[in-house]
């Protein structure tokens, strides 16, 4: 029995040993190798198919890890990994104490650079190129983007110095939402190889120089040629920006890959390989259905069907029903996400609503200034966004939206952790960066009907506002129809207790009043981070022997310390417990273990409680 290639291979050192004829196959021993165990652990598995052959050749042709592979999000990561010695560790991938699901600097030294965030890679290749030419290193940065990260405002700022610079950068666009008819795709191909050879490159600097002498001739050979490339190639525009623009070639041609790459390793100056994957590639139903299959739970690899959740509806569909449901009774309103449309639950609005909803790319800086532009002429703007992302535009937040008290509502999902997706994704910060921006209105939901209700309140409100939910579902409360309000800055006392009462926001109610059971104390749902209930507060902390604050959120900066400022502005020196995330990154785990290890479960609550009871006097 022949001994799978896969098997042989525990560094790229082993991959470069093989004979280019045994490639094709160890890509379909890879594919099948990444359904299995996706299947079992979940994860992100069509742009994984996708990738197979171009990780293989860029492992197979530059010198890694001392030659740097900078992957984009991280997504197409898994073959890398594989690749890299970690194919035993992918059992328990983005499982508690297993690797990441993304690159990590500290999981291996293949990983170059950590990511997970779109849209990095070509700023960071391009640093790691800047710091070989400083140092005097041959090494080469290999920046890998694909084609929804281009539309990042920071791809092309970073391809605006790049292109300046000289220096020896190869940036490779996956392009995965197109295919090349085989006609097309042949003659790309050539056009490829032909453009990224010695001959061309060196034909092109003589001619350059000659022509130099006779300026006149120059610019119209230097128009004719980009003239000739734009007719079969889309290059001009990175021609443009200072790159040598090579393809588009076929990302699932091993022969091709091998020889252009090859040929681009011996270049100097800022190159762009444009490669043409598809995504899912090698599995019919993430081929079918790439959008279904970017991020799976486990699955039936026979069949590619998932494990059924619970019955509980999530947030994100909360939202999403709201959504369509306040668009029927306000024309005025519009929905607005950055390339999040299914996981932000915008599907059914895009569909009921096309005319109103803006899919902006991964663009979020664009998408908050464009609310801001809408909200100026009348528009009631909705941004749905993850709390991770919202970071990523937190100067348009202030300056163009709170700066000019505009009618912006943001829906904040995956607010707190996130389980196994990790700390690149965890929405752990959101309320200290929001509480601090003038004119905002921030509201924190307990459970599925309280959401419905503030995110009418939010949207009503003229100014800036912010729901933030969290991943999955909720308590199981019965969601009430219709789009009733609830009162701004009122809170609600859940339970009546002695000594202790546990003011608590959003996801974290439920174990408040859990734990409350078992101290007999007093629980407030906030609901409202800003403005905060000040009557409510002043009654439970004339009224107790200590508050204890409770978010699913950084502590530094958080809820709990906007009810110290309140509580220090009111004179009251009533003794506080902060509880919420702590001062560091929380691994990827299951999240409901990550929440026990932060001591925020009942449990935990109680817990913190008792031990500081015994602190205080008598």
């Amino acid at each position: 029995m022949t001994t799978p290639l896969l098997d042989t291979i525990l560094t790229p050192t082993d991959l470069r040993a093989l004979s280019p004829d045994d490639l094709p196959k160890l890509a379909a021993e890879l594919r099948e190798f990444l359904v299995d165990s996706v299947s079992r652990t979940g994860g992100h598995l069509a742009s994984n198919l996708g990738a197979v052959e171009l990780t293989i050749a860029l492992h197979y042709v530059f010198d890694t890890p001392g030659d740097r592979i900078v992957w984009d999000v991280g997504h197409q990561t898994y073959v890398h990994k594989i690749l890299t010695g970690r194919r035993e560790a992918m059992a328990h991938l983005r499982q508690p104490g297993g690797i990441a699901g993304f690159p990590r600097r500290a999981e291996s030294e293949f990983d170059a650079f950590g990511v997970g965030h779109s849209s990095t890679s070509i700023s960071a290749a391009l640093g790691m190129a800047e710091a070989f030419r400083q140092t005097g290193s041959r090494q080469r940065a290999v920046a890998i983007i694909g084609d929804g990260a281009m539309t990042a405002g920071m791809a092309f700022e970073a391809l605006n110095n790049a292109g300046a610079t000289h220096l020896p950068l190869l940036v490779v666009l996956n392009d995965n939402d197109m295919s090349i008819s085989p006609n097309v795709g042949a003659l790309n191909n050539y056009l490829a190889r032909l453009m990224s050879g010695r001959f061309y490159a060196a034909a092109r600097r003589a001619s350059e120089k000659v022509l130099s002498a006779v300026p006149p001739i120059k610019e119209l050979a230097k128009r004719a040629e980009e003239h000739m490339k734009g007719m079969v190639t889309p290059g001009t525009l990175f021609e443009e920006f200072g790159f040598n623009y090579i393809g588009p070639v076929d990302g699932h041609d091993i022969d091709v890959l091998l020889d252009t790459l090859g040929n681009i390793k011996q270049l100097s100056g800022p190159q762009f390989l444009h490669v043409v994957t598809r995504k899912g590639k090698g599995y019919a139903p993430a081929e079918s259905n790439p959008c279904l299959y970017h991020g799976v739970s486990r699955f039936d690899p026979a069949t590619g069907i998932s494990e059924k959740s619970g019955g509980k509806p999530a947030y994100t569909q909360i939202f999403g029903d709201w959504l369509c449901d306040m668009a029927a009774a306000d024309t005025r309103l519009v929905g607005i996400t950055p390339a999040m449309r299914e996981g932000s639950g915008l599907v059914r609005f895009s569909k009921e609503f096309p005319k109103r909803y803006f899919d902006v790319g991964i663009a979020e800086q664009h998408a908050l200034t464009f609310a801001a532009g809408l909200a100026c002429e009348g528009i009631k703007p909705v941004v749905a966004i993850y709390s991770t992302f919202l970071q990523r535009a937190y100067d348009q937040l202030i300056h163009d939206i709170a700066l000019q008290n505009l009618p912006v509502m943001l829906a904040i999902d995956r607010a707190g952790l996130v389980g196994a997706d990790g700390p690149t994704h965890a929405g752990s910060f959101d309320l200290s960066y929001l509480r601090c921006i003038p004119n905002m209105l921030i509201a924190a939901p307990s459970d599925e009907n309280e959401c419905r209700r503030l995110l009418t309140t939010a949207f009503l409100h003229d100014g800036p506002s912010a729901v933030r939910y969290p991943r999955g579902s909720g308590a199981g409360a019965v969601i009430e129809p219709g789009l009733e309000p609830l009162p701004v800055g009122k809170a609600v006392l859940r339970r009546n207790g002695r000594d202790v009462a546990l003011v608590a926001f959003g996801s974290l109610v439920a174990p408040a009043l859990a734990a409350a059971e078992a101290l007999d104390a007093s629980v407030a749902d906030m609901r409202f981070v800003k403005p905060l209930d000040l009557d409510l507060l002043r009654e439970l902390a004339l009224g107790h022997r200590l508050l204890v604050t409770v978010e699913e959120n950084a502590i530094s900066g958080g809820a709990g310390a906007g009810v110290a400022e309140a509580l220090a502005a009111l004179g009251m020196a009533t003794p506080i417990l902060h509880l919420g995330l702590p001062d560091s990154f929380i691994e990827h785990g299951d999240p409901a273990a990550m929440l026990a290890g932060c001591g925020l479960d009942a449990p935990g609550i109680e817990h913190a409680v008792r031990n500081r009871i015994t602190l205080l006097p008598e």
